[in-house]
């Protein structure tokens, strides 16, 4: 049986010149990867040639000596997949807001969720398309930060370092969201219990 293999092990057997440790990495990586940015652009086409192209700059970094490994390869992966996303978005000036997920991932009907009777799914699924809506209102900053952390279930530390800020700046920036989200729903006079 073999045993696990860390990531700063595959980088290096890579580097070395074994292309086979580079299909392991983008196997061990490719759900979370992946899924953040369909997740991001709302399109599964886009989000492959996203995710192609995180790795394509992945493999050149490293064939260059671009990387330092400090035990954080998944969290340099995102940031470069989150940076392609963002230069997309520039690009087109094509900026997507929140909609509900089409196909398989809808996050927003998670099992934990599940209702008993009738009345409180129809009561739940109304509460989260009015969650939806509102979330579409905040600041793209904070829009991010909600999606990443409730949505995409990604720890503060992990938004911070893919968004390129402090811990503190990704926590003050939740926090705005959560009061701008109660802000909003208490203007539009909606009841977000069921």
């Amino acid at each position: 049986m073999k045993s696990y293999v860390s990531d700063h092990q595959l980088i290096k057997e890579f580097v070395d010149g074994n292309p086979a440790a580079m299909d392991i990495l983008i196997s061990r990586h490719k759900q979370k990867v992946f899924n953040y940015l369909k997740f991001t652009v709302q399109d599964e086409m886009l989000a492959e040639d996203l995710f192609q192209d995180t790795f394509v700059k992945v493999i050149n970094s490293l064939r260059n000596g671009n990387y330092i490994d400090e035990g954080r390869f998944v969290s340099w992966v995102m940031r470069i997949a989150h940076n392609l996303a963002i230069d997309h978005f520039r690009k087109g000036k094509n900026y997507k807001e929140v909609s509900h997920m089409q196909g398989e991932y809808d996050l927003f009907n998670d099992s934990k969720l599940s209702a008993k009777s009738i009345d409180d799914v129809r009561s739940k699924e109304q509460v989260l398309d009015e969650v939806k809506n509102i979330v579409k209102i905040l600041p793209e900053e904070q829009r991010a930060i909600v999606i990443m952390r409730l949505y995409l279930d990604m720890s503060f530390k992990e938004i911070a370092e893919l968004t390129n800020v402090s811990i503190n700046t990704a926590l003050g920036r939740m926090r705005y969201a959560l009061i701008n989200l109660r802000k909003i729903a208490e203007e539009k006079k909606l009841d977000l219990t069921y």
